[in-house]
């Protein structure tokens, strides 16, 4: 048992009250003959012992059955992956009921409101529903419209917990705001999985001003975008990336006490699984842990990697200072992370982060955008294409890290459109 299920999490408001005991129903505690009756399998127990906690990233319960072994401990959810269970139409006769529950407990909620409350039961209910059937921590999502609210994202964040505290972790996506509700939920003991993070000097502003239990790097995304903008061909630019913040990472932990773990995300091949081996985890999509398993490593071969600086090669006249940013911390970065690491984070405003990077000049990190940019990084999807933005990160008002998190929150705020949009038919 950890920590947090030591802890106990109260609701603040009936309301979160109600809806909690409406997401309670029926769930049943995992029971201990569930990871007892599971088999165990060779190549993941080698994985384990090169140092790396296996979670799925998936949502869908045939596709975990599949692969579920005693080695793996967590699953992973998130707004995408949410959307593609809730469009199967598995939760349409819930909708109407939840929506019944809703007004029944409090008439003056906003039609929007619903919808707000809507999502989180779904993402609730489908999080218990993962829990009890396969005995795993689940990481649950915040919405998307919260990604700017510090106190909303907070008290979400708790009702989570509240909920189930043993087992749920809450996703929390990389924003100044993101970081002052992750440090509330830390300080308050909740489990916080903190996503949507690209690099080494990201993550070390994460752990060092929300102390979250996990940070990540989405990998895959890196090798496409360098790949994608013919920068080269993109081989090892999220792995190193992703290493190179597992260092940062585990000398904070060794050097600081500061208690956080590098997840390793977006993981796209086998071959990735098999080459960060060593890193604290893996969130692993399913074609990528059948496409490992079809590898059929020996367990000799699986070894830790958590200290290689793998190489990436650019084209012939592509300036590499940019791209370097994915892996390398400045100094600039971590004196001001620093400086902000002795404040009350708690307490601070996202304003009051974002001015003390750009007086530092790494604004880049949050790159701001008028409304014609926030229209164009939308429609560009998950990766930012490179044109839209070269001249702006020559400038340091961008640089491509808080570029790709602000595309990746872009892209999924569009897939939380699309789940609000089925709940709202069943309204």
């Amino acid at each position: 048992m950890n920590e947090t299920a030591m802890k106990v999490f109260t609701h603040d408001s009936k309301l979160a009250a109600t809806v909690a005991e409406f997401c309670l129903r029926g769930y049943q505690q995992p029971s201990s003959s569930i990871r007892a009756g599971l088999p165990s399998s060779d190549l993941w127990q080698s994985f384990v012992a090169a140092g790396t906690d296996p979670w799925l990233d998936t949502g869908d319960v045939d596709a975990i059955k599949k692969l579920w072994t005693k080695e793996f401990t967590s699953l992973t959810t998130n707004n995408t992956l949410l959307n593609k269970e809730v469009q199967k139409g598995i939760y349409d006769d819930l909708v109407p009921e939840v929506a019944a529950m809703l007004r029944a407990a409090d008439s003056s909620l906003s039609d929007q409101q619903i919808v707000l409350e809507i999502a989180f039961v779904l993402n609730a209910v489908h999080g218990l529903k993962l829990v009890s059937n396969f005995d795993a921590d689940v990481s649950v999502e915040l919405h998307t419209d919260l990604s700017f609210d510090a106190e909303a994202s907070y008290q979400y964040g708790k009702r989570y917990a509240a909920i189930n505290p043993e087992r749920f972790i809450v996703k929390v996506p990389l924003t100044p705001e993101g970081l002052i509700a992750a440090r509330r939920l830390s300080d308050d003991g909740i489990r916080v999985n903190f996503t949507l993070g690209f690099s080494a000097r990201q993550n070390y502003m994460i752990a060092k001003l929300a102390r979250p239990s996990w940070v990540n790097v989405f990998m895959g995304r890196l090798n496409s975008f360098v790949a994608d903008s013919h920068l080269g061909d993109g081989v090892n630019v999220g792995e190193k990336a992703t290493l190179s913040s597992q260092r940062v990472i585990a000398k904070l932990r060794n050097n600081e006490g500061i208690n956080v773990r590098q997840i390793g995300a977006s993981i796209r091949s086998g071959q990735q699984v098999f080459d960060l081996a060593g890193i604290d985890v893996q969130t692993i999509p399913t074609a990528a842990a059948e496409s490992f398993q079809e590898m059929r490593p020996a367990s000799s071969e699986v070894k830790d990697h958590s200290q290689d600086d793998p190489e990436v090669v650019l084209n012939a006249g592509v300036e590499s200072e940019p791209i370097e940013v994915f892996w390398k911390l400045d100094d600039a970065v971590r004196d001001v992370v620093d400086h902000l690491a002795k404040k009350d984070v708690a307490k601070l405003s996202g304003e009051q982060i974002r001015s003390a990077l750009k007086q530092a000049q790494v604004e880049g990190i949050f790159p701001e955008f008028d409304p014609s940019e926030q229209e164009r990084i939308r429609d560009e999807g998950k990766i930012p294409v490179f044109k839209s933005w070269q001249s702006r990160v020559a400038l340091g008002t961008a640089a491509w890290d808080g570029l790709l998190t602000a595309a990746a929150l872009a892209s999924f705020a569009g897939d939380q459109g699309k789940l609000d949009d089925r709940i709202r038919k069943y309204l």
